[in-house]
């Protein structure tokens, strides 16, 4: 159980898309995460299809150093998340810290506003990979990419590879005390 032990933050804001949010928000349960949806606020959130998700702590209850991990989900709630500061900021120091932070899909949208894409090899939906270039990254088109602690794919297709990518790296993770992959100062 990759996940036995760890916290993980999966984002959700109204708009997200369903395959996106709930197949690692279930698949990190089963692998022994603690998992926690996180949104702007502790409410229900509709996907783009009226599916409701429960964000089980609003932001301003959350601390990146209390997590392992977080996951982005896609779908247009990232164009959501990236209105609110706290969010932003909770994605920039979890990747600074050098936990796995995983975006799917739209989910880039926040990696460019949290401005951790510089000098990465990223991927995306095709549709936002101006925002990722433009926000110094090298976008691709391969099913995920890990560079460091990013761990990014496509589409809802690309979600087996997605999370075989985000439990390895998990499992990797020592836990709150580990300083992360060596960063270039």
């Amino acid at each position: 159980m990759k996940g036995k032990g760890k916290k993980v933050a999966v984002l959700v804001a109204d708009m997200y898309q369903e395959l996106e949010f709930w197949y690692p928000y279930l698949r990190l349960k089963e692998e022994g995460a603690t998992v926690v949806a996180v949104g702007p606020e502790a409410k229900a959130y509709e996907s783009k299809l009226g599916y409701p998700a429960q964000a089980e702590l609003g932001v301003k209850e959350v601390r990146a150093k209390d997590f392992d991990a977080v996951v982005i989900p896609g779908g247009y709630a990232p164009d959501y998340m990236r209105r609110s500061p706290e969010l932003v900021a909770f994605v920039r120091e979890m990747a600074q810290a050098g936990k796995p932070v995983a975006a799917i899909c739209h989910g880039g949208w926040m990696l460019c506003s949290a401005r951790v894409v510089r000098g990465k090899k990223v991927t995306s939906v095709a549709a936002i990979r101006d925002d990722l270039e433009n926000a110094g990254a090298t976008w691709v088109d391969e099913p995920v990419v890990v560079d460091g602690n990013l761990i990014t794919s496509r589409v809802p297709s690309d979600l087996p590879a997605f999370m075989q990518a985000l439990l390895t790296a998990l499992a990797k993770w020592a836990g709150p005390s580990d300083p992360g992959p060596a960063r270039a100062p």
